[in-house]
């Protein structure tokens, strides 16, 4: 590493940690280099005008800019091993046998904990949960209730609207049906696998088969818009001061409308690792003060979401990757082991 790059780190974890411009004094005592100020004040120029630092109006110091941070993270940043005292607690937290449901939250209020920040998981897709079992049962002439039950112990219950009535007698045979074909695999598979038989079977017009497909899909239907759990939120309020509230607002916004957000999450959904976004790199506007660092999470080998911590761009990166890493293989594993199902 020369001295420039050197500098350049040491200026960034200065500022992340002390939140003030670093001036060249100090920078220079803090990285402890046989050098002149002068040479350093030189370096810190020409870092400025490659766009890696900036100089507030109000000090004579420099912070990084986005693209610095982005320097820094790429080719710089030493991270930090956890500690086994917070391994050993997001395990017993984060452990085997709990709803989906609850491992998504607690997984959640674990990363606003321990970074301080904003944690936010999705809740796993429901088309690829796992099927047990399920059964059909008719409120009324044409309004059925289907209770899906998930391998993974989640229970998912439907209220289907149907253009005709089905008797006892149909919808016991669906449910067969579909238990004895179909246990094992997922909600998606399921209607796929439906649809194929149904193809191949268009010549016979199996009436049982055709009235499975119908209750299937109404059964099975994706939800109207996907979900996630978010904590902390409020941990960005102090970020009003140099963000100002109307960005705070359209923040705020966001996360309440979460369309967009979980469309952002749905753009790295195929990476296998950690994913960082710095400020406008992101491409959404709320968050072009922010940092997105995300990563998947899994059961049994296929991935069902995604779960990420949101803060500023002065945020400890050496610690919160690690972190968003470990939280989401604790969390894999848990939705994985055999107690959960």
């Amino acid at each position: 590493m020369d001295r420039s790059q050197l500098l350049f780190k040491t200026l960034v974890e200065c500022y992340i940690r002390d939140g003030q411009p670093v001036g060249s004094r100090h920078l220079l005592q803090m990285a402890e280099l046989p050098l002149s100020p002068a040479t350093v004040r030189n370096v810190m120029a020409q870092l400025e005008e490659r766009g890696l630092l900036a100089a507030p109006h109000t000090s004579a110091g420099r912070v990084p800019t986005q693209q610095g941070y982005r320097l820094f993270v790429d080719r710089l940043l030493t991270t930090e091993a956890l500690d086994e005292e917070t391994v050993t607690a997001l395990t017993e937290e984060l452990s085997p046998g709990q709803a989906p449901r609850d491992l998504v939250e607690k997984a959640s209020a674990s990363l606003a904990e321990l970074t301080r920040h904003a944690g936010l998981v999705m809740v796993p897709r429901r088309d690829l949960a796992d099927l047990r079992q399920i059964e059909f049962v008719r409120l009324d002439e044409k309004r059925l209730l289907a209770i899906v039950v998930c391998a993974n112990g989640d229970v998912q219950n439907q209220l289907i609207q149907t253009e005709r009535g089905f008797d006892d007698t149909e919808l016991n045979q669906a449910s067969n049906y579909l238990n004895h074909h179909f246990a094992g695999k997922s909600l998606g598979e399921v209607t796929q696998g439906l649809l194929r038989g149904l193809r191949d079977d268009q010549l016979n017009l199996d009436a049982l088969l055709r009235s499975t497909v119908e209750l299937a899909e109404r059964a099975f239907a994706p939800r109207q818009s996907a979900d996630y759990v978010l904590t902390g939120e409020a941990n960005l309020l102090r970020m009003g001061e140099s963000s100002g509230l109307d960005r705070l607002q359209e923040l705020f916004q966001a996360f309440t409308a979460k369309r967009d957000i979980l469309h952002l999450l749905d753009r790295c959904q195929q990476s296998e690792g950690v994913e960082i976004y710095i400020g406008a790199e992101s491409g959404y506007a709320p968050f072009e003060d922010l940092t997105l660092v995300t990563a998947p999470y899994a059961a049994n080998g296929r991935v069902l979401g995604r779960l990420a911590v949101i803060g500023p761009t002065r945020m400890a990166y050496q610690r919160v990757i690690p972190l968003v890493e470990v939280t989401a293989k604790i969390l894999s594993r848990a939705l994985s082991a055999p107690e959960a199902s």
